[in-house]
């Protein structure tokens, strides 16, 4: 039986540039077919008011990464789209919290439902063995995702 030692080494480097245009592509994919109608900024702003439940535009600025101006705008276009809606902190009434409204959570049901099917989809025409190599590869990519941003 080879040893690990046998085993060829892992070119660190090509593993990343084939995993980064995977992710961009499959990612790319994923928006275009599933369209909701909203740009990748307001969905990711409506994902992380409905995960982390209401927060203030400077909190939600904060875990978005982006200017308040930024962040403003675009909580706008989500209460003008109904899927938000601000309302006043009842622990602190000077203070205003983006919250999800029933529209944003069904919206972001139907996204992930939409997105989900492609996904089945294109994994039916991968063979048994695919399916179970990218099953394994899930913990990983997991990791990868939960790290903090540099």
């Amino acid at each position: 039986m080879p040893s690990s030692a046998d085993a060829p080494e892992i070119d660190q480097t090509e593993v990343a540039g084939r995993l980064r245009l995977s992710v961009t592509r499959l990612s790319r994919i994923l928006r275009q077919q599933a369209d909701l109608g909203l740009t990748a900024s307001q969905l990711t702003a409506l994902a992380t008011i409905s995960r982390e439940g209401p927060l203030t535009l400077g909190a939600l600025a904060d875990v978005e990464h982006v200017s308040p101006p930024t962040i403003t705008k675009i909580v706008e276009k989500l209460e003008a789209l109904g899927v938000i809606e601000r309302r006043i902190d009842d622990d602190d009434r000077r203070r205003i919290l983006a919250a999800t409204t029933k529209a944003g959570e069904d919206l972001l049901a139907e996204g992930r439902a939409r997105k989900d099917a492609i996904l089945i989809t294109r994994m039916a025409q991968l063979d048994a063995d695919q399916v179970e190599r990218l099953a394994d590869a899930l913990d990983a990519l997991d990791a990868l995702a939960e790290t903090e941003r540099p």
